[in-house]
């Protein structure tokens, strides 16, 4: 990666994880735009928020961590890896605290150097396969 555009993505997304996993919601506004869209729902940066402390109540041991990462200046992929256990239902399905390890395979578009949009696809099937097998 020696494209300054591309390190400058990197290192944004990588302080962008830290900041959640950090839940410093003051520094949120450094990294996702006003106006910023989730999966095709404009939510701004407030109702973004609102989306991130929900997942965290409802998952207090979220952790992301970064698996797989590609970057340009406009782009970044990630993979993302978590190793948690969601308190009552989760995306439908009734996890009730038991321990599960999951994927989520998000894709954001930046704008000016910050999250414009964001389309994120979690792997509910491995999800349902440890749930029936525990």
């Amino acid at each position: 990666m020696n494209d300054p555009h591309e390190q400058a993505a990197d290192l944004t997304y990588k302080r962008y994880i830290a900041c959640l996993n950090a839940r410093n919601w003051s520094e949120l506004r450094d990294f996702v735009t006003a106006d910023v869209v989730h999966n095709g729902r404009s939510l701004g940066v407030d109702g973004y928020q609102e989306m991130l402390e929900k997942n965290y109540r409802d998952i207090p041991d979220l952790y992301f961590n970064v698996d797989q990462v590609v970057t340009n200046e406009k782009l970044v992929a990630s993979r993302l890896r978590f190793d948690c256990s969601p308190i009552g239902e989760f995306l439908g399905m009734p996890v009730n605290g038991r321990h599960v390890v999951f994927h989520e395979h998000a894709f954001y578009t930046l704008r000016e150097g910050k999250i414009a949009e964001v389309f994120s696809v979690i792997d509910k099937a491995t999800i349902e396969a440890q749930l029936r097998s525990q």
